[in-house]
């Protein structure tokens, strides 16, 4: 580059003159020192378009602009370290006012804004980014009135982030100590506005619920005030900030929200179950007076003893009523009774087995008399059949045949009955059956009808 930078708007006639050929780098120089030179530190109005991000955390993307028809478009670029300071999110289509400085880059001959703040045109950036936040997270279901648990009644431990030396948790102890002096407060000192306060007041939180997880149930901490005093939207920018809505909303331990003064409403309010309106308020909710509660026993111990009395008065009356129907069920039952035995007894002197058993001692007499007869009848009978079929019998017995001079004869050899002469060979053994004994014989001869 040349030690004295061409005028490259002199005329290019002029005594001087003498034709004088700039180089590319010579142009693109004078450009570089003219242009950011005249747009130092310049504010610059425009609609974001083509906004995108690279990986080293810079943003990059360009304002555009239509004026009498024609619309006009300038790159701008937010490097990473300017870019922890913007609190809302950039869109594509949003209205932006950008502070910054334009800059020349030689070795493509462009020139872009270099933007070191930026908000939003017509809303502050920390509403806006306050708004954004808020459609986030109630799209996500942290708002949810599902979502909110109710305050434990009376608890015994109370955990509270906030700042040790704000005003906050100085209106806290002190109506804490009013109400419930017996109450035991756990206080986690956080920072609440500036670097690192939401870091504080997440981290806090999150500390609470894993203190829990070690300890037994009656040392556990019931519920969390987290909070603090008034001041602007910057003050309370801690309270709006996601890590700290997610903390609350991940509490396993109730929570309830104390920023700044009733007018204030932040995000953590509206993720919290219970929003206060002050710090103070906050321990007003979380604890009640012990007079108010004395005053509530005693109201509860009299209309107890009222119920009582109306209830001894009550179970008398039908202590009375049921001794009544007591002693009318028993004179009724004694009289069933009475007329249950006194025909019980005139059924047992109709069953008397004194008064039966002369009946049925003639009955039985009779009866015997009766048998006696019948059976001496039918003996007789069977007798007289008896003595025939014997007669019967003997008339068919061969044995009074042989009495008569028969004989009957058998084979020896297998005792067969012989009926015919040829039946036998001689020299056979044969028993012959008379009227009295028998004849063992042996066959000398057959004689066949007459023949030998």
């Amino acid at each position: 580059m040349p030690e004295r930078t061409p005028d490259l708007f002199a005329s290019a006639g002029g005594p001087a003159a003498g034709r004088h050929v700039y180089t590319v780098t010579e142009i693109t120089a004078g450009i570089k020192e003219i242009l950011e030179a005249g747009f130092a530190n310049v504010w610059v109005e425009g609609e974001v378009s083509n906004f995108n991000t690279s990986g080293a955390g810079h943003w990059y993307f360009s304002l555009k602009d239509r004026l009498d028809g024609q619309e006009a478009i300038l790159s701008a670029a937010i490097f990473n370290r300017a870019t922890r300071d913007v609190k809302f999110k950039i869109e594509n289509g949003l209205k932006v006012i950008c502070f910054g400085s334009l800059n020349v880059y030689p070795p493509h001959g462009k020139y872009s804004l270099i933007v070191e703040k930026i908000e939003p045109k017509g809303i502050g950036s920390l509403q806006l980014a306050l708004e954004q936040l808020k459609k986030k997270l109630e799209k996500q279901g942290l708002f949810a009135p599902e979502h909110k648990r109710p305050i434990p009644y009376l608890p015994a431990r109370i955990g509270v982030v906030t700042s040790a030396t704000g005003a906050a948790i100085k209106d806290i102890l002190k109506v804490l100590d009013r109400r419930f002096r017996d109450t035991h407060i756990i206080v986690s000192p956080v920072r609440v506005q500036g670097d690192g306060a939401r870091e504080d007041i997440a981290s806090a939180i999150n500390d609470f619920n894993r203190f829990n997880e070690g300890v037994g149930p009656s040392d556990r901490v019931e519920v969390l005030i987290v909070g603090r005093g008034g001041g602007s939207i910057e003050d309370l920018w801690a309270f709006n900030e996601e890590i700290v809505a997610r903390a609350i909303y991940d509490s396993r331990i109730p929570v309830v929200s104390a920023v700044g003064h009733e007018r204030d409403v932040t995000i953590a309010d509206l993720v919290a179950d219970v929003r206060a309106a002050t710090p103070s308020v906050a321990a007003e909710l979380v604890i009640p007076r012990k007079e108010d509660l004395r005053e509530k026993i005693r109201d509860l111990c009299a209309r107890l003893g009222q119920d009582f009395s109306d209830i001894v008065r009550a179970q008398a009356n039908d202590l009375q009523d049921l001794v009544h129907r007591l002693r009318t069920s028993i004179v009724h039952g004694w009289e069933l009774d009475a007329g249950r035995l006194s025909a019980s007894v005139k059924k047992l002197e109709l069953l008397n087995p004194a008064a039966v058993i002369p009946e049925y001692a003639a009955r039985i007499t009779d009866r015997a008399r009766q048998i006696y007869v019948r059976m001496n009848h039918l003996v007789s009978l069977k007798d007289s059949q008896l003595r025939g079929t014997v007669e019967k019998l003997a008339s068919l017995n061969p044995l009074n045949i042989l009495a008569r001079g028969y004989s009957v004869t058998f084979r020896s050899s297998d005792g067969t009955i012989l009926k015919d002469a040829a039946a036998v060979k001689a020299g056979e053994l044969l028993r012959t059956r008379l009227h009295k004994g028998e004849i063992i014989s042996s066959v000398t001869e057959v004689r066949d009808n007459g023949r030998s």
